[in-house]
């Protein structure tokens, strides 16, 4: 048995030491964790999808875009009827004597024609004398024309071919509307109409409610919302894009979605909001 008052040397004599570098040691685990996070995080991770835009829509699918910008001049897309807050097109959701919508009026009001066609356009007439022309001889004709003119373009744009990105359809009587929607088209493709929705005269221009309602209008937004998952009747409202669900809390508030007779009711959202105290933005489509 040593003593106790030997020396550090006297008391590890005979002992076999082992250089150990505790720095390295310490950087090699270091090391070896990041390594099976990041592949963990390459395996289980959702992609990281860019934002969906305008311009991503019209350069994607010009067709698609151009039919939406077509329909909104004719009213006819589920903004132009949707109601209030928006408009007094539709009478908007109600359960019972319950009708939020009709209480608190036309609070964000958006004409669908003016807003997504005739306004973007305008703002691009000061030197442009074949747009100015267009727009001036869609104006002054009467709604009754206009009717024609929308409902044969929109007939003919099912034949429609895209070539360099600009839509072509075949002859007919459409008035000006090529010529509108080809700068139309043009001006999304290169980003400025995402620009131009989001003009409300304020300083920060954070509002994607006009380009977010147009988007919805069309079909490829829906397209994209169904690849990854996040429709209504896909518990999209807990989804996030990729594999796996995202915000799995949600089950419970997406869950009356998927109810009877909830997911066949034009007022889901009213009827869903008047029976729990949290409300919801989420939507039934």
């Amino acid at each position: 048995m040593k003593s106790m008052g030997a020396t550090q040397e006297e008391y590890y004599r005979g002992v076999r030491m082992v250089p150990y570098d505790l720095v390295k040691e310490l950087m090699l685990a270091l090391a070896g964790v990041g390594i099976l996070a990041l592949a963990v995080s390459a395996i289980l991770s959702s992609p990281d999808v860019a934002p969906i835009t305008i311009a991503t829509w019209a350069q994607s699918d010009p067709v698609d875009f151009v039919t939406t910008a077509t329909n909104e001049l004719a009213g006819s897309t589920t903004s132009a009827g949707y109601g209030n807050p928006y408009n007094t097109n539709g009478s908007g959701q109600a359960w019972g004597p319950i009708a939020p919508q009709t209480w608190f009026g036309t609070r964000i009001p958006i004409d669908s024609a003016t807003t997504f066609v005739i306004e973007p356009l305008q703002r691009g007439t000061s030197s442009n004398t074949e747009l100015a022309t267009a727009l001036d001889t869609w104006q002054k004709a009467d709604s009754d024309q206009q009717g024609k003119w929308t409902d044969a373009y929109t007939k003919a744009l099912p034949n429609a071919t895209v070539k360099d990105g600009k839509v072509t359809v075949p002859d007919g009587d459409y008035g000006p509307l090529p010529v509108m929607m080809s700068y139309l088209l043009g001006i999304a493709q290169t980003g400025g109409l995402d620009g131009l929705l989001m003009v409300n005269g304020r300083f920060y221009q954070t509002d994607y409610t006009p380009a977010l309602l147009f988007m919805g209008d069309g079909g490829y937004l829906a397209g994209q919302a169904q690849q990854w998952n996040l429709l209504g009747d896909q518990w999209g409202m807990m989804n996030e894009t990729g594999r796996y669900p995202g915000q799995t809390w949600l089950w419970l508030y997406t869950m009356w979605y998927q109810v009877p007779p909830f997911t066949s009711s034009p007022a889901i959202q009213v009827s869903w909001d008047s029976m729990h105290p949290m409300p919801t933005s989420g939507s039934s489509s």
